[in-house]
């Protein structure tokens, strides 16, 4: 779907789930980059998280990382009604219960993005995560 089209299906999602106190996605999945997925034509961004970029270092490493842990199953998005650049904010689950957000964030690969998740996922970041992150991004910009 173009932009336009996309846009406007997050918009119908995030009322729904406004005026039903939340909503439910389900189905399996495609991988964008380290923080959004696409279930049913649905662009969904991670809630709470921070991926790097496809263009910076270790962006594709979360990408894949993520398609890993996707590939095969049925995820289920649970929509708050929020908008981030024309994608749906969720919590997104595998069927035996993990969160994907706090996975990637377990796994160095994303970062608790306090702002939007109160700190849940900080607990969860390996020592040193986000001097590594930053210092591999900041590398990057410098270059180009």
């Amino acid at each position: 779907p173009d932009r336009e089209e996309r846009s406007k299906k997050a918009a119908l999602v995030s009322e729904r789930a406004l005026a039903n106190g939340g909503t439910t996605v389900r189905g399996k999945c495609y991988v964008i980059d380290g923080d959004t997925i696409v279930i049913n034509h649905i662009h969904i961004r991670l809630a709470g998280i921070d991926a790097p970029e496809l263009e910076y270092p270790w962006g594709k490493m979360s990408k894949w990382a993520l398609a890993k842990m996707c590939k095969g199953h049925v995820v289920t998005a649970q929509v708050n009604g929020e908008l981030s650049h024309n994608r749906v904010v969720a919590t997104c689950h595998l069927p035996d219960g993990r969160d994907l957000a706090k996975e990637l964030v377990r796994q160095g690969l994303a970062l608790d993005w306090a702002s939007f998740s109160g700190g849940k996922y900080r607990p969860f970041e390996p020592d040193g995560i986000r001097k590594k992150l930053w210092r591999s991004a900041m590398k990057q910009r410098t270059q180009n």
